[in-house]
């Protein structure tokens, strides 16, 4: 396939340039929306969530503590029943997909973007990979989520992993690397 903007490489997962205008102007979109939610009265629980609504794809029903980060927004689906405390940030160059009944603790970073290794090359592109969370999913707080990882249902990822490689449904997965220590007999 023929890629005609910087906007569909990075869609793609392919390498991009991260400063062409419309990416740019569509991060700035962003962070200002970002920044509006973050500094809202926080007892306006409806008001809040408004502003992300025109941000992010939720499902149904959500709620979100500040402060929360993204790059776009729009790359982020969010499912039904999702709940993240605070501190959020979601680097969404590519696709990030949130099912049902997701919790997410403090300090949690999912990360869709990377770099090339070469010095040379990470001055101008950069690229992603995209990230899927499945339903009644538990992230633990400090937690990072890294591209291209695939997190399936019923999971419990432990406080402080680094998660690098996909972990399969009805898993406690703890560590950095992040791995399965044991499996839960979901009901």
């Amino acid at each position: 396939m023929l890629y005609t903007s910087e906007k569909e490489k990075m869609l793609a997962g392919m390498p991009y340039d991260a400063w062409e205008s419309e990416l740019l102007a569509d991060r700035m979109r962003a962070k200002s929306l970002c920044a509006r939610f973050n500094m809202a009265d926080p007892t306006d629980l409806d008001g809040r969530m408004a502003i992300l609504r025109d941000l992010l794809s939720f499902k149904d029903t959500a709620h979100m503590e500040p402060n929360f980060f993204c790059d776009y927004g729009y790359n982020i689906e969010i499912g039904c029943n999702f709940y993240s405390n605070h501190n959020l940030t979601i680097v969404d160059v590519c696709k990030v997909t949130i099912g049902d009944n997701v919790l997410i603790a403090p300090h949690v970073m999912i990360s869709t973007g990377t770099h090339p290794i070469d010095p040379v090359e990470r001055q101008i592109t950069e690229y992603g990979s995209p990230i899927t969370i499945g339903n009644n999913v538990w992230i633990g707080g400090n937690a990072s989520i890294l591209p291209g990882v695939t997190i399936g249902d019923n999971c419990v990822i432990g406080a402080g992993s680094v998660v690098n490689k996909d972990i399969p449904a009805n898993s406690v997965a703890v560590g950095n690397p992040c791995r399965v220590i044991r499996t839960i007999n979901a009901h």
